[in-house]
């Protein structure tokens, strides 16, 4: 019979707690306002709690406690000084009535420089509400003790306080609960809540209360993304004003502080669009990138998905591009798929200022890590663009019809740090943002701080301007989202959710405040690309050797000294025989052949000043080129003179 009597037990408690689990989840919407205000509250005074503002609090107290004991002993001498002397007029009488009357002036002021600095160093909103419940309940016990009888009990005023805590606490518990729970057509509890409060019969009713009379909505409807809710705007109302009311709407809907929810404008004047981001279109959907996910269109690639309707969002493949993101928000994996786009299309080169996804990318494509290799590679590429330049003219065209080649500059800080004190390369960087994509040399930076000003800006003030495509991540600040996205900084990317859910999640400038998950691709999906390292004479291990403009033919020399014309002849075959003809051969070969100082080198060459000079110096130092007091810069010590 026992065992009989407990299996119904068994049966039901499963069911209870699923009924229990569901309430909570009901209610949970209804207390949300009530606990993100009370959290508000709490940040709020948590963020004034600072060591400078106690320290201000504590200056205060002492002026205080100093004020009142002013105040009391002036009024102990001017009440003697009454005692003393009958005459109101007396010197005596007169001196403590100012003291009195100063002091009292003194300590109001106290008093209220006490108050302003108790303002801004309040205490945490949990002391706050025992000093307010125990305020409450320690009268209404003692009212209890000796007011009750027996007939009084359930009407104790001490009851109503602890109901009155029990109430603050509970609210506090479920407005905080995180609803989970779906219910049987798939609509979540929080969802069904929501949708609720914005069916156009619990609008209407509750809408003035909030301020926000002249609102109709219409039966929301949910999708991929979410809940959207048209409203139509009457009397005065625009999307702005119902834009800026946010708030009202929020604590309207009983929705929790950390839901996203979007205020647009609708197809038609006079409406608006409130989207509430409950779920993700990209939930239950792979990331990782594929090269079948390349669009057929070979000036555009493929960014991410539109994490409300689930569709691709395509950017250009030719445009500069600036993309942001704090440190762990996913920015080097959501720019792979982008860097292998650009591998498979064209050559592409990677300056890596931190090091470890050079590491993954050094045995697909060319890497620079190394301070001299970065210096090395932006002159290549400085070099590669001025090539480019005069083979465009000679064949009449105005913008590169050959294969594109893309430059990733991450991290963008630390790459700036590098050249910061060279004029030369720094120019070279922002000649290369500026000049470079109508000859096929296109510019991708990418950075965890995107500021342009104090000692260590992410991005340089003049390469900004020219990167017109941008995508942000989660950035620190406003400041920083108003680089990151320009005049669309209100999409606000400081806002994103922290967590490994929301990494690799943005916004991307002039697509509308919608957040974009990026594709991702792993080491192995990298290492699995075709080799293809681009060189600066304009070739690549896997390409075709770029057309070379013709050479200029040298002035006529005479050589005085055969040894001169040897080493020349020997340095550019050896070149040859090795590999391409370096820079360093350049200048050996125009030095050889009658160039006596930088500028006739540069002349001759047509590289770049900066790069000359240094070049200079460190064959000068290894002994190959001689400066003579009288002939100039010679090769090896060699005599020539000009025919």
């Amino acid at each position: 019979m026992k065992e009989a009597s407990q299996k119904p037990r068994k049966t039901k408690a499963p069911a209870l707690r699923a009924g229990v689990t569901n309430t909570l989840d009901a209610l949970s919407p209804m207390c949300a306002p009530f606990a993100a205000r009370w959290d508000a509250e709490a940040d709020r005074r948590h963020t004034l709690r600072t060591p400078e503002n106690l320290k201000k609090l504590m200056a205060a107290q002492r002026e205080h406690t100093s004020a009142r004991s002013t105040a009391a002993a002036a009024k102990s001498q001017r009440t003697a000084a009454r005692a003393a002397s009958k005459n109101p007029l007396s010197a005596a009488r007169r001196s403590a009535a100012t003291a009195d009357k100063a002091s009292r002036s003194h300590l109001m002021v106290a008093r209220a420089a006490l108050k302003n600095a108790k303002a801004e160093y309040p205490s945490t909103l949990r002391a706050s509400a025992v000093r307010a419940h125990s305020l409450h309940v320690l009268p209404a016990g003692i009212a209890s003790w000796a007011l009750s009888t027996p007939v009084d009990w359930s009407l104790w005023p001490v009851s109503v306080s602890a109901g009155l805590v029990a109430l603050n606490a509970g609210l506090l518990l479920v407005g905080r609960r995180t609803v989970q729970v779906e219910i049987e057509d798939g609509v979540s509890a929080e969802e069904r809540a929501l949708m609720g409060r914005l069916d156009p019969s619990y609008w209407v009713q509750n809408a003035d209360a909030r301020g926000l009379g002249g609102t109709v909505t219409t039966p929301p409807r949910i999708g991929l993304g979410g809940i959207a809710c048209e409203v139509r705007l009457d009397g005065q109302w625009t999307v702005k004003t119902l834009a800026a009311k946010a708030d009202s709407i929020r604590a309207l809907l009983g929705a929790r502080a950390s839901l996203r929810m979007r205020i647009t404008g609708a197809s038609r004047g006079g409406w608006a669009v409130i989207s509430l981001n409950t779920r993700k279109a990209t939930d239950g959907t792979s990331a990782m990138w594929r090269p079948d996910l390349m669009p057929a269109d070979p000036l555009m690639m493929s960014l991410g998905q539109d994490t409300e309707t689930g569709d691709a969002v395509l950017v250009p493949f030719d445009e500069r591009m600036l993309i942001a993101g704090a440190s762990g928000t996913g920015k080097s994996w959501s720019t792979r798929p982008l860097l292998a786009t650009a591998h498979l299309r064209g050559d592409l080169v990677l300056i890596d200022g931190k090091g470890e996804e050079g590491t993954i990318w050094e045995s697909v494509c060319r890497v620079a890590v190394e301070a001299d290799e970065i210096e090395n590679v932006i002159d290549e590429i400085h070099d590669e663009m001025n090539r480019r330049k005069r083979d465009m003219k000679s064949r009449g065209i105005s913008v590169w019809d050959g294969p594109q080649l893309t430059v990733l500059v991450d991290e963008g800080q630390v790459v700036l740090a590098m050249v910061k004190g060279d004029a030369d390369r720094l120019q070279r960087l922002i000649e290369l943002s500026s000049l470079g994509r109508s000859r096929g040399i296109v510019l991708w930076w990418a950075t965890q701080k995107p500021v342009m000003s104090g000692g260590a800006p992410g991005v340089h003030n003049l390469i900004a301007p020219n990167l017109l495509t941008r995508f942000s991540l989660r950035v620190a600040d406003a400041q920083e989202a108003q680089t990151a996205l320009d005049d669309c900084a209100d999409y606000q990317p400081q806002k994103i959710e922290r967590g490994k859910e929301w990494r690799g999640h943005g916004y991307l400038k002039d697509f509308g405040p919608r957040i974009i998950r990026t594709w991702t691709l792993d080491d192995a999906g990298v290492k699995a690309l075709p080799v293809k390292v681009w060189s600066g004479s304009g070739t690549s291990t896997a390409g075709v050797p770029a057309a070379q403009p013709e050479a200029k033919q040298p002035a006529l020399r005479l050589v005085k000294d055969a040894a001169a014309a040897t080493t020349s002849a020997v340095a550019v075959e050896a070149a040859t025989d090795a590999g391409p003809i370096t820079n360093r051969h350049r200048v050996l070969d125009a030095v050889a052949y009658g160039a006596r100082t930088n500028r006739d080198i540069v002349d001759r060459t047509e590289l770049n000043k900066g790069t000359v000079s240094k070049l200079v110096k460190s064959l000068t130092e290894s002994g190959e080129l001689v400066k003579d007091p009288s002939a100039g810069l010679i090769l090896g010590g060699g005599r020539e003179v000009s025919a």
